[in-house]
């Protein structure tokens, strides 16, 4: 366990799998899907790993019920959208992170970047990090925002039938089906969410030698 947080972060120093990565849990025509228009507002995300029990585990969140939110109730990493003010997206992620789940930036250390996702439904340009502490948080979410924060054991991600394809249901009334998507503990991640999640997934099975068996 203690040796796969640093083997992660070289891992995520070398070229990146990108694209390929991301669409094998991507849903229908977004595979068809290339570039982002010039207008897309920016955005980060930061996939936050932490020690729990004999595990990492990810922090990720449910987020909160609002009309206007094209992603409203939907699981996704804490994040959010880039300030004029923000002298870069890794501070962005940051920022957002703490808060949104009420982790201190400054006891965050960031092992590297995955590549960036556009996301049509809300015009944004998503740039996802990686980042990890050496502790187990209490979490602190921001009720405006956040339901709740998941703790989510990252090995699992790792295990071929935590990945399938199911019919979602969404607040408009739209049905998607054959929607891929990760399920840990009953919760559903797809979208956007699990496009990056799969690119992480690959990084992480690429330092397989550091993963413990299951």
């Amino acid at each position: 366990m203690q040796r796969f947080i640093p083997q992660l972060g070289k891992a995520l120093q070398q070229p990146l799998p990108g694209v390929e990565a991301q669409l094998k849990l991507a849903h229908g025509s977004r595979k068809e899907l290339r570039g982002h228009p010039s207008n897309a507002r920016k955005a980060a995300v930061l996939a936050l790993f932490f020690p729990k029990e004999t595990d990492w585990h990810l922090a990720l969140i449910q987020r909160a019920a609002h009309d206007k939110d094209r992603h409203s109730g939907q699981i996704s990493f804490p994040g959010g959208r880039h300030e004029s003010a923000d002298p870069d997206f890794r501070f962005t992620a940051l920022r957002e992170t703490e808060e949104e789940i009420g982790v201190k930036a400054e006891n965050i250390n960031i092992l590297g970047d995955l590549s960036s996702l556009y996301i049509p439904v809300s015009n944004f340009l998503v740039h996802p990090y990686v980042g990890f502490v050496d502790f187990t948080p209490t979490f602190q979410p921001e009720p405006s925002e956040v339901d709740q924060v998941l703790e989510l054991p990252f090995f699992e991600f790792l295990k071929e039938q935590s990945i399938g394809k199911t019919t979602l249901l969404l607040p408009n009334q739209i049905q998607l089906k054959d929607v891929p998507h990760f399920k840990i503990k009953d919760h559903v991640i797809w979208g956007a969410t699990a496009m990056m999640m799969s690119e992480l997934v690959t990084v992480a099975q690429s330092v397989a030698n550091y993963i413990p068996s299951r």
